[in-house]
């Protein structure tokens, strides 16, 4: 049985305008296309308000999310938008370890939950092509046809009620409140020295054959203690430095997720599977000379053609444990992608699901992203436990929607800010292989790691 009601309005606005209507309400997502493009930048998400909350850690994660879900689950339906409800929420990489039997050892300083779901029966779909704007409400977790429609019809009518009042926006030129200046230190969890010396011992691995190329990472923790620190306006400060087309914002009560993320993990539309792994990176020139030199610099590279050649092929093998036989293709090599801040290789890998697997699967068989930790990938985790000094927590996760229908769209949780009690927190790394540099491979953390430290210090970073 599927009870849905859909109120569509002509809308020029965009996801932040509605974030910023409903701001105060519990769990509030905004699954984000700030840099529109023709195949991957069509709709933003907004919801909040969930039905339900789901909150776990530990080698169950998946496994209770699934049988959660499928309390609500129900056949495919045909819909304007992507997604009028599902779950929405956060899997942590840490989940990855309980997955492939890892042993834990790096400190688990942060202690944040593995995974964060809520189920959300209203969403908000900007339709960006369109310019329209359409409300969808469900009636879950009703299950009675009469109560559900009932419950559905009264949940819509709030949204129309609170679309008709006037509200305050966001201040055109304030990016943050008075009271936040931007003014802490940054700390890491490694020291240059210490950096450069685990990129010499992930060397020693790729020369003895243990892997082929780790993705290593610094964590950067800013204090902000005694300032009034509003997450929302430090994600609109992001989106406005660096748009991208899978960044979010979620409000996860005992965590915010501030996400400019510019890579898709996983897409699944009916059967049809796509992922989309991104490897080499390079920073914008200042002069448009210097510009087109760096492009020129990261599509004629060959290391960062291996890296991303080799991150491919471990993506179609996990596609493959799910897909229909010689379903797997991969559809576009290297494109490179131009943002503000870097240029990006990328490529598209898709699949045809088998009949007998469904998200949960797919899900399962990906993650964590193979972009992300490295090749062979349980080796690379392996030894990412051992070498990186504190667990990571969301960071190289992912984010994003499942519906209720099975569909499901999720990014990887990288360039992304994590603001939990009185500190900011994001990560930044690079993908380590046989001819890279220990101090070639700390400079692409700090490149990478520009547009949130300039949305933090509140002001434009041209080192």
């Amino acid at each position: 049985m599927s009870v849905s009601l859909t109120k569509t309005y002509d809308f020029s606005g965009d996801a932040l305008e509605l974030c910023a209507r409903f701001r105060h309400e519990p769990y509030l997502f905004c699954l984000d296309s700030s840099r529109f493009d023709s195949r991957q930048g069509r709709y933003s998400f907004v919801g909040f308000d969930p039905f339900e909350v789901f909150e776990a850690s530990g080698k169950d994660t998946l496994r209770s999310l699934k049988e959660r879900y499928a309390r609500y689950s129900e056949s495919n339906q045909q819909t304007l938008t992507p997604f009028t409800g599902g779950i929405v929420g956060y899997l942590g990489y840490d989940y990855g370890l309980y997955q492939e039997k890892i042993k834990a050892s790096a400190k688990d300083d942060l202690k944040l939950s593995d995974a964060v779901f809520g189920f959300y029966d209203r969403v908000l779909t900007i339709d960006h092509h369109t310019r329209k704007l359409h409300v969808t409400s469900s009636g879950w977790p009703e299950k009675n046809k009469v109560l559900r429609e009932k419950r559905a019809a009264a949940r819509l009518e709030e949204i129309e009620r609170a679309l008709a009042r006037p509200f305050v926006p966001f201040p055109p030129e304030q990016l943050f409140s008075d009271s936040f200046k931007g003014s802490g230190e940054f700390a890491s969890n490694f020291t240059k020295a210490e950096y450069l010396a685990t990129v010499r011992k992930v060397l020693e691995h790729i020369a003895a054959g243990d892997i082929y190329q780790l993705n290593l990472s610094q964590r950067f923790t800013y204090d902000t203690s005694g300032e009034n620190v509003d997450a929302l306006e430090i994600y609109r400060f992001l989106r406005q430095l660096s748009p991208v087309s899978f960044g979010g914002y979620f409000d996860a009560a005992a965590l915010k997720l501030i996400s400019n993320s510019p890579e898709m993990f996983l897409r699944l539309r009916e059967s049809k599977v796509q992922t989309r792994p991104m490897k080499g990176t390079r920073p914008r020139g200042r002069e448009l000379a210097d510009d087109r030199r760096l492009r020129n610099e990261i599509e004629h590279s060959a290391k960062d053609k291996a890296e991303l050649l080799m991150i491919t092929d471990l993506e179609r093998n996990d596609l493959g444990k799910v897909c229909d036989y010689g379903s797997v293709c991969v559809k576009e090599m290297r494109a490179i992608e131009d943002y503000k801040y870097v240029f990006q290789a990328t490529s598209t890998v898709e699949g045809t699901l088998r009949s007998d697997k469904d998200c949960f699967d797919l899900l399962e068989a990906c993650f964590p992203g193979g972009s992300i930790t490295g090749c062979p990938k349980i080796r690379a985790m392996e030894i990412i436990e051992q070498l990186e000094p504190t667990r990571r927590g969301p960071y190289t996760g992912s984010m994003g929607y499942i519906d209720f229908s099975g569909n499901m769209d999720l990014n990887i949780l990288i360039r992304t800010l994590v603001h939990t009690g009185d500190k900011i927190h994001f990560q930044v790394g690079g993908g380590i292989v046989a001819d890279s540099t220990p101090e070639g491979e700390y400079e692409e953390t700090l490149v990478k790691a520009r547009a949130m430290r300039a949305c933090l210090e509140a002001q434009k970073i041209y080192a």
